[in-house]
């Protein structure tokens, strides 16, 4: 076996209602006194963070937040929170919704506290010292950036940058499946898919894939398969809702260590030039990647299909694949979000400029081979 080196999240509180006591958990773990709270704005208009600012008022706390987080969060979004958290004296930052929060309070909680400024993060452990107390609280069952050092921020109108850095792994994450219950059909969907392409990725992945992210990625792959449909149908399942999310964080630690691959490099620029949501970019592409990676992987993807109970063959898979995609109701075609089929050429020359995720995936891909993932796709 080759040597490998595996990374995650110092703590996880999976706990229903959990975000209720937050204020009492940051003060008995953290000596919290100054928590900065990173959220959006429609988290803030659906009351959701009025609830957790109860807690760290019983608690005592001087508290501020930042509800600015747009999806694909900007450099000026991130510079203006980072600003707003040295002014309130922050002394624990807390990422409270998807995962464009989550990624945002990875940033502050380093550039809040050092020296160092964001253009000179970006890129693969390039952070230098070490960052306040970060707590991660995702309200969807999608990234798994609650336990991953990834963050991405978009640096131009289309372009999009990543910091990858162990440093940036949170110190708990918690888990409440009551934030969840709310999302509607469509979300849960596109964000749960998006979890199992995590999995899946991780479990092919070229590069990094050890027997830690395997087993990981097999459990995540188990739990949101065996209820993504329940939690679109029954939004208030919390049985479902709740594997939803241990299975979504599962998915991130597998994917923080077994990086993810094509399916990723071709729904970056979905987001990047469409502001297609992130979870339903990757659904869009995925069946079309996976048929493209099946000549080189397809012993893996039988392997995940005897192990969900689909079938003992690529094709088994990605046929479930298919059926969960239909069954949630998610959108199946580009042409269906607004691209144009003029578009494609475009999309194919900016998705092999994510030479970061390529070179995990198991089967080279050219420009012509992105191309016809993305014919395929409209």
């Amino acid at each position: 076996m080759i040597a490998f080196n595996f990374n995650s999240v110092a703590s996880v509180l999976v706990e229903d209602g959990a975000a209720n006591q937050l204020g009492s958990v940051l003060r008995a773990r953290f000596g919290a006194e100054r928590p900065f709270i990173v959220t959006d704005m429609g988290l803030v208009k659906l009351g959701m963070l009025a609830k957790v600012q109860a807690s760290l008022d019983e608690a005592e706390l001087d508290h501020a937040h930042f509800d600015g987080v747009e999806a694909d969060p900007s450099e000026a979004v991130v510079l203006k929170a980072v600003e707003a958290a040295k002014a309130h004296r922050a002394d624990v930052i807390v990422g409270f919704g998807g995962g464009s929060s989550m990624d945002v309070a990875k940033l502050i909680a380093v550039l809040a506290s050092g020296e160092q400024q964001l253009s000179e993060i970006y890129g693969i452990d390039q952070i230098k010292g070490g960052r306040l107390p970060l707590v991660q609280v995702p309200t969807t069952a999608g990234t798994g950036s609650e336990v991953t050092p990834i963050s991405i921020v978009t640096t131009g109108e289309t372009t999009k940058m990543g910091v990858v850095d162990a440093t940036m792994l949170a110190d708990l994450a918690i888990l409440d499946a009551t934030l969840t219950t709310g999302l509607p059909a469509h979300i849960t969907a596109a964000t749960g898919i998006d979890a199992m392409v995590h999995a899946i990725e991780a479990y092919t992945s070229r590069l990094k894939k050890n027997p830690i992210s395997d087993g990981l990625a097999r459990q995540a792959l188990l739990m949101l398969g065996n209820n993504i449909v329940t939690a679109c149908n029954d939004g208030g399942n919390l049985d479902a809702r709740r594997a939803m999310l241990i299975g979504a964080m599962l998915a991130g630690q597998a994917f923080a260590n077994a990086p993810v691959a094509a399916v990723h490099a071709l729904a970056y620029p979905l987001g990047g030039h469409f502001h297609i949501p992130h979870g339903l970019s990757n659904s869009l592409v995925l069946p079309h990647v996976l048929r493209f990676n099946e000549e080189a992987a397809g012993h893996l993807y039988a392997e995940l299909a005897v192990l969900a109970g689909q079938g003992n063959s690529a094709g088994d898979f990605i046929a479930w694949m298919d059926r969960i995609a239909d069954e949630t109701k998610v959108q199946r075609r580009l042409r269906d979000v607004g691209i144009s089929h003029n578009d494609l050429p475009m999309l194919a020359q900016d998705a092999m400029l994510q030479t970061r995720l390529l070179v995990n995936n198991p089967r080279e891909v050219t420009l012509d081979d992105a191309r016809a993932i993305y014919e395929a796709a409209w």
